[in-house]
This record gives structure tokens, C-alpha cells and sequence, in this order.
């Protein structure tokens, strides 16, 4: 069923076609928002998870693969803005989508410095 939710009205060739949406996108953001009633325990998962996983990677780049001293002020500055973003009262998918950005930026500075 098409709805103005999930088509786009374009103009080509002075015709009016309606385009259906990428589905993919509609699906992430509906099974965001499925995951709302568990907002805290994806707050608690993140920190949990950046503190044992990503908060040592400062240490481990300076020590060992000599990194600049930006490598701290970065994860540790994702770390407290995931706090701030969990208990600041963001939505499931501010939450989440913050989460996944903080692990791809440590992800991506341990392979910059690392490879």
C-alpha cells in the first residue's frame, strides 16, 4: 500500500511519477523504534561495552604504537558524550545511532594507528 509516508512525487519529462522509498531504511528505523522500551538497557550495553572495549585503546596506541596524545581526549570525550546523550533524554535512536558512531571512530583510529 502506498502512503505519502513511503513514495516520492518526482517530475520527469513534465509527468508526475510516484517513487516508492528505499524499504531498507524504513525497516532500520522501524526496528529502532521496536527497541524504545529497552532504552536503558541499550544506555547500559553501550557503556559497558565502550569502557571494557575502548576505553584501554588510548593507552595501548601511545604505549605501544607511540599514537599523539588526541587519542585520549577522543574516546574519552565519545565516552562521556554517550553518557551525556543516554541520560540527557535522546530518543532509542539518537541512542543507538551514537553508539555505532562512537565504535566506528574508535574503530577506525585503532586501525589508523595500528596498520
Amino acid at each position: 500500500m502506498e502512503t505519502a509516508i513511503n513514495t516520492s512525487i518526482v517530475k520527469e519529462d513534465n509527468n508526475w511519477l510516484a517513487i516508492k522509498e528505499n524499504q531498507i531504511w524504513v525497516n532500520l528505523m522501524a526496528k529502532l523504534d521496536n527497541q524504545a522500551e529497552h532504552k536503558t538497557l541499550w544506555f547500559l550495553f553501550s557503556l559497558m561495552f565502550q569502557g571494557v572495549l575502548f576505553l584501554p585503546i588510548p593507552a595501548v596506541l601511545m604505549y605501544y604504537y607511540n599514537a599523539p596524545i588526541i587519542v585520549l581526549p577522543i574516546t574519552f570525550g565519545l565516552y562521556l558524550a554517550n553518557i551525556i546523550v543516554g541520560m540527557g533524554g535522546s530518543g532509542i535512536r539518537t541512542v543507538i545511532s551514537f553508539f555505532m558512531f562512537t565504535a566506528l571512530v574508535n574503530l577506525i583510529m585503532l586501525a589508523l594507528y595500528i596498520l
